[in-house]
C-alpha cells in the first residue's frame, strides 16, 4: 500500500473526499514528524510508539578504498509497535 492507496481507504472509510483525506493524512504526519523532531514522543495506544533514538559517533570503513572515515552522531526515527497492532499483524483474534 502506497500513500495514495491509503487516502482512498481513508476516504472510502470515512465519507470525506480524497482530497480531504489527503489534507487529513498530510496534517497527522506533519504534527508527528515536528513533535519528534522537538524530541517528543508519540504514542498512539493501540497502534504504536515513535520515538527518537540517538546514535553516537563511531568509525566505518570506505567500501570503495577500505580507509577508515568517522560517522557522525545522529539522531534516528524508531517505531515500536503496540500489542494490539502485534495481535492484528499475527491473526490474533480480537475480544468483545
Amino acid at each position: 500500500m502506497n500513500k495514495t492507496d491509503l487516502i482512498a481507504a481513508i476516504a472510502n472509510d470515512t465519507s470525506l473526499s480524497k482530497a480531504d483525506a489527503a489534507r487529513a493524512l498530510d496534517a497527522a504526519l506533519d504534527n508527528l514528524s515536528r513533535a519528534l523532531a522537538g524530541g517528543d514522543t508519540v504514542q498512539l495506544i493501540g497502534f504504536g510508539t515513535f520515538s527518537v533514538t540517538s546514535r553516537p559517533e563511531r568509525t566505518g570503513r570506505n567500501p570503495s578504498t577500505g580507509q577508515p572515515l568517522t560517522i557522525k552522531a545522529s539522531k534516528a526515527p524508531k517505531f515500536t509497535a503496540g500489542k494490539a497492532l502485534k495481535d492484528v499483524v499475527n491473526g490474533v483474534a480480537q475480544q468483545a
